[in-house]
């Protein structure tokens, strides 16, 4: 198993060893220790390999990650699992603003909570925070699913476009064009299948979510002869 301690070793030899790697390789399990809150951890990884992160992380952490399955002991920075396309991370401690941002597919846990901006601009990943987050999350979430066991802050789903977003705890408040909508068996059967995904199968009473989707209003602005709005 190949191991990094990043009190000797630069992230950018980490990263240069990870990007080497073939979707074949046989050196599967990889072990980083004393991160100390480094940035760009494990970004760009392309291989099916899983990459356990003894401590707290930087910034964007598991960046732009595709197929590798990247466990954090700690909690992350900002952006962890930005852009990322498939794949699964798993942050056991709390993840700081813009988790998951921009992300096309795969999986992203948070045990604890996350900050603001939780999943803006999603287009296609899954999101499932055990705690709370924070404002503008999901904003203009364009596709992809984002389920809250706690609760939400401001203006949650702000410009939403087709995104999914299920939370169980109370929300301070909807963003433009966000609103609760009927949880149906067909939604209850996502969640189930988002939970255990998450190791939560039979854990949490799928009832007790709420659902919010976009309102698809169409709006239009009256402009005065001086063209102002």
């Amino acid at each position: 198993m190949p191991a990094f301690d990043l009190v000797s070793t630069p992230v950018r030899e980490l990263n240069a060893a990870l990007h080497k790697l073939q979707p074949d390789t046989n050196e599967t399990l990889w072990s980083i220790a004393n991160p100390n809150g480094e940035h760009s951890i494990a970004v760009g990884v392309d291989a099916p390999v899983t990459i356990s992160i003894d401590g707290n992380v930087g910034y964007f952490c598991g960046g732009m990650n595709k197929q590798a399955n990247i466990v954090i002991d700690g909690s992350a920075g900002q952006g962890v699992g930005e852009n990322m396309m498939s794949g699964r991370i798993h942050v056991k401690g709390d993840a700081s603003q813009s988790a998951g941002a921009t992300g096309r597919g795969g999986l992203l846990i948070v045990e604890g909570n996350a900050s603001a901006r939780c999943g803006i601009s999603m287009k296609g990943i899954d999101i499932v925070v055990k705690g709370d987050i924070g404002h503008l999350s999901a904003f203009m979430g364009q596709n992809g699913r984002l389920v809250v066991f706690g609760e939400a802050g401001d203006a949650l789903g702000d410009s939403l476009y087709e995104a999914h977003l299920y939370v169980r705890g109370p929300v301070a408040s909807l963003g433009a064009d966000c609103i609760e909508k009927e949880l149906s068996d067909e939604h209850k059967a996502e969640l189930i299948e988002l939970l255990k995904a998450a190791g939560e199968a039979g854990k949490v009473d799928v009832s007790e979510f709420r659902r919010y989707g976009s309102a698809r209003k169409l709006y239009n602005f009256n402009i005065d002869n001086a063209g102002a709005y």
